[in-house]
């Protein structure tokens, strides 16, 4: 029989798994020998929080890439044929979603093999249970132009479009430009739309925010600096 691919939710951040991972979650990642991940030196640090029974050097983790033909994939596709489990795990939060993990999901679906996710935080849905705006009409667009003209655009394409359908817009951006980003935004939209600020989503440190853009302009935007964030906006 062939071996299951787990999806495993990562940490956002440096917590005790055991504060945020379900109790299956950790079981079944604590027992796999054998990952897929986006970044091995993220992966070791995430196996080494949950104390693993066997030293991580005897754990395999390989690399993923998004290209489809990518060593990752063959390498875990072979190891699922021949019975193994595997476990496939971002940087942070939940493989497949604004990650390359969608292509590993994929391709074993094609190959016949059992997929299985496992409960664990995303941040995307974090922010937006929290943000008090709208759930069931809502797209994630990733990151925003990073040239002020074109991001201003972009920010006031998305407006236009939540004001027309009341989707919620969620986006983010690199931590080093999100005192930039939330400028743009209190500047640039319409002084009703809201904005919502989630930073540090799970960690001591968790802010979650929410003003009209017009209230955000008497704000110090630099408190959320260098901080992981997810961005929304709904007119």
């Amino acid at each position: 029989m062939p071996g299951t691919l787990y999806v495993v939710p990562n940490l956002l951040g440096v917590v005790a798994p055991e504060s945020v991972l379900p109790a299956r979650t950790i079981d079944v990642a604590r027992r796999l020998t054998r990952w897929v991940v986006e970044t091995p030196k993220a992966a070791r640090a995430f196996l080494k929080a949950l104390e693993m029974p066997r030293p991580i050097a005897e754990i395999d983790v390989v690399a993923l890439s998004p290209q489809p033909n990518a060593r990752g994939i063959d390498v875990a596709l072979a190891a699922l044929r021949e019975g193994h489990d595997v476990g496939l795990l971002s940087d942070a939060g939940c493989p497949g979603v604004a990650d390359p993990g969608a292509v590993m999901v994929a391709a074993a679906h094609g190959s016949g093999i059992r997929v299985v996710p496992l409960v664990g935080p995303s941040a995307i849905l974090l922010a937006l249970m929290a943000s008090g705006m709208n759930g069931q009409h809502f797209c994630f667009h990733g990151y925003l132009p990073v040239r002020p003209d074109a991001r201003a655009i972009a920010l006031r394409a998305l407006e236009q479009q939540s004001r027309a359908d009341g989707r919620t817009a969620l986006f983010i951006e690199t931590p080093y430009r999100n005192a930039a980003l939330l400028r743009t935004m209190a500047q640039k939209l319409a002084p009703g739309t809201r904005v919502c600020v989630a930073a540090d989503l799970t960690l001591p440190t968790e802010a979650v925010e929410c003003r009209t853009a017009r209230t955000w302009r008497t704000q110090d935007p630099e408190r959320f600096d260098k901080r992981p964030a997810i961005f929304l906006l709904q007119a």
